[in-house]
Order: C-alpha cells, then structure tokens, then sequence
C-alpha cells in the first residue's frame, strides 16, 4: 500500500508541476500579448514570467518526484538508473497529460476555446537544430548540477537556464517533449503547429542520448542523481 501511495504522489507531482508550468508558459504568451504589440517585449514577459514559475514549482514539488516535468529529464534519469522503467513511464504520461491540461487551463482564462489548434509554423531546419542544442543544454545542467554536488541550486539553475536559453536559441527553447505536444493546442503566442512538433521532438530525443553520453563523460565516477 505504502508503493502505491508514494507512486500516486510522485505521478501526481508531476502531472500537476507539468500542468502549472504549461498555464505559466502560454498564459504568460497571452497576456503579452494582450499587454503590447511589441515581440520583443512579449517575448521577455513571457521568459521572466516562465522561469518565475519554473523555478517555484521546482522548490515546491522537487521533493515529492524530483520534478522533472519533462520527459527527456525522465527518459535521461532512466538511462542513469535512477527510476525505473514502470516509473518512468508513469511519469511521461503524467507529464504529457498534465501539459495538455494546463495549456486548456490557459486558454480558458483567456476566454479563448480550450483547445485551439497552433497554427505557428515551427518546421524549418534551424529551429529543430535549436531545440537540440537547447534540450543538450538543459540536461547538462540539471544532472551536472546535481552530480557536482550542488543539489541545493538545481532549482535556481535550471531557471536561469530557462530564460537565458529563450534568447539564445531560435526555437526559444521548448526542449521538453511533453511541452512540445501541449503547446499545439493553443494558437497563441506560445504555439506551434502539430505538423511542427515530430521535428522538435526528434530532436529533442537525439540531444537525450548525446546530453547522456556527455554527462557519463564529463562525471564519469559521480553519484547518480536520486530523486524522490
């Protein structure tokens, strides 16, 4: 009984994380939106307001699942041994159906219908290259924090990382699989098309495997992560 209330916790941590990120993310794209007609400007709304949420969620619930909220960061702790592959799975679906659930949650508050299909065309080469840079990224700074023994600033780096990488990537770093497949259902600022989202998640799962090959290189002899 025990297994089974610690698993319902840790499922529901991340579907409810996953859900408050994706409101965070496209409802902050909408009410820039709203605000001004300036890209620029919606566009760093939408970042501060993004890692503001990020970063407090990961506080709040990283002690419950490890607050992955992503299923690369999942797919990643797998490939180390971490979880296993029951749970890890669980938490993919927890993640994907809780993204879905945040952005009708979002569009919904907006007074928009809650789902309306993106149509914000995302396909072209460079932006599925960006999403894999930023997705490699990510992981090496979550799993190289931790395994630097810097557990403690997770949470603060995974943010920063966040906001920075909205800037310096094309794609303005969705590099999050279940993010991805969510943002389809809102033709907003923060949307994408579905035909765009295979490309993006391909490349976010190659950057999984190259983000792992690099961390087992770079902390070869370092504890694995253990998230709760």
């Amino acid at each position: 009984m025990s297994t089974i209330v610690g698993m319902l916790q840790k499922l529901t941590a991340e579907f409810v994380g996953t859900a408050f990120l994706l409101a965070g993310v496209v409802g902050s794209g909408i009410m820039a939106e709203n605000l001004t007609d300036d890209v620029g400007l919606q566009l760093l709304q939408n970042t501060l307001a993004t890692a503001g949420v990020l970063l407090a969620l990961i506080l709040a619930l990283g002690a419950a699942s490890g607050a992955h909220f992503n299923p690369a960061v999942t797919l990643a702790e797998r490939a180390f041994g971490g979880i296993d592959t029951p749970t890890a799975a669980g938490y993919i679906v927890a993640q994907i159906a809780g993204g879905i659930v945040g952005v009708m949650a979002a569009n919904i508050m907006f007074d928009l219908p809650a789902v309306e299909w993106a149509t914000k065309d995302r396909s072209s080469i460079n932006l599925v290259f960006a999403e894999g840079v930023a997705t490699v990224g990510l992981l090496l700074v979550i799993f190289g924090v931790v395994r630097s023994g810097r557990s403690d600033m997770a949470a603060f780096s995974v943010s920063g990382y966040i906001a920075g990488a909205y800037y310096f990537t094309s794609s303005t770093s969705f590099a999050n699989p279940a993010v991805t497949i969510a943002r389809t259902f809102s033709d907003t600022f923060a949307g994408i098309e579905p035909a765009s989202a295979p490309g993006f998640i391909g490349a976010q799962l190659v950057a999984t495997v190259v983000a792992v090959a690099l961390i087992k290189t770079i902390y070869p002899k370092s504890e694995r992560p253990n998230p709760k």
